[in-house]
Formats: C-alpha cells, sequence, structure tokens
C-alpha cells in the first residue's frame, strides 16, 4: 500500500498512514506483516472505506471541513471548530481544502491514539489531566514514531 498501491477511491495511500497501519497489524513486530496480519489489515481498510464513504455526503472522494467536523461528533469528539479547523489544515496534505481517505485514516488514528493515552492520565473522566513532559512526549511518540 506504498505509493505503488492506491486507494479504491483511486489516489495513492500515503507512505505514512501505510507505515502507521502496518505498525499497527504487524503482530509479532517483526517490521513487516505476514498474509494473516495483511488479512486483517485490509478488512480494517475497507472498515474505514465503509466510515469514510458514510461521512462524504457530496461523494466527492474527499472529506471537507463540514464532513470532517460532522465524523468527529459523531464518533464522541467535541472539539472546538478552532481545533477542527486546525486538524483539517494538518492532514490536508494535498492543500485542497479537504482529506483524502488515507489522510482522513491517519487523522482518526492519531486522534483515537493520542485520546487512548490521554484518558491513562484522565482518571476521573474529567477531560483535564496532569502529566509530566516525559509522559506528554511519551505519549505523542506513540503516534509520531
Amino acid at each position: 500500500m506504498s505509493h505503488h498501491h492506491s486507494t479504491s477511491l483511486g489516489t495513492p495511500f500515503n507512505i505514512r498512514t501505510v507505515q502507521l497501519m502496518v505498525a499497527m497489524f504487524d503482530r509479532d513486530m517483526n517490521g513487516t506483516i505476514n498474509f494473516n496480519e495483511f488479512c486483517s489489515l485490509f478488512k480494517y481498510v475497507q472498515d474505514w472505506q465503509t466510515c469514510f464513504r458514510r461521512y462524504d455526503r457530496d461523494n466527492s472522494g474527499s472529506i471537507d471541513l463540514n464532513e470532517f467536523s460532522n465524523a468527529l461528533i459523531s464518533f464522541g469528539y467535541h472539539l472546538s471548530p478552532q481545533f477542527v479547523n486546525l486538524m483539517m489544515r494538518r492532514f490536508d496534505r494535498n492543500r485542497r481544502g479537504s482529506i483524502a481517505f488515507d489522510d482522513f485514516i491517519y487523522a482518526c488514528v492519531c486522534l483515537q491514539t493520542l485520546t487512548r493515552e490521554f484518558s491513562r492520565y484522565d482518571c476521573r473522566g474529567i477531560g483535564h489531566t496532569v502529566f509530566s513532559f516525559e509522559q506528554f512526549l511519551t505519549s505523542a511518540f506513540a503516534v509520531i514514531i
């Protein structure tokens, strides 16, 4: 699923999305995925494609700001419009004002991972916590490395 492989929506997958997903499904942690791991990954991508199409209301093949905001709300995130705009700018690698399929996966997986990491420290579930700089870096590195 590198630049030689494409989404079924016709655009190549971004290498960072491929690396993220391979790392998620590389159960034996050898840097590659075997056939069974690939089958699980393929199903995962198909599930994301179904989700993507659900929120791509205008069938443009990309998710605009309003569609992205609606998706995040339906996932249970109540984020400020400013933050949703920030996410759009961060994950819109083609600078078209919309997010491609693979970037949508990347954005959502990053948000899920950061949410999971944050929840480890938010013991009372109130959306606020205190943690050290190293704890923050450890959580951030779980997403970016």
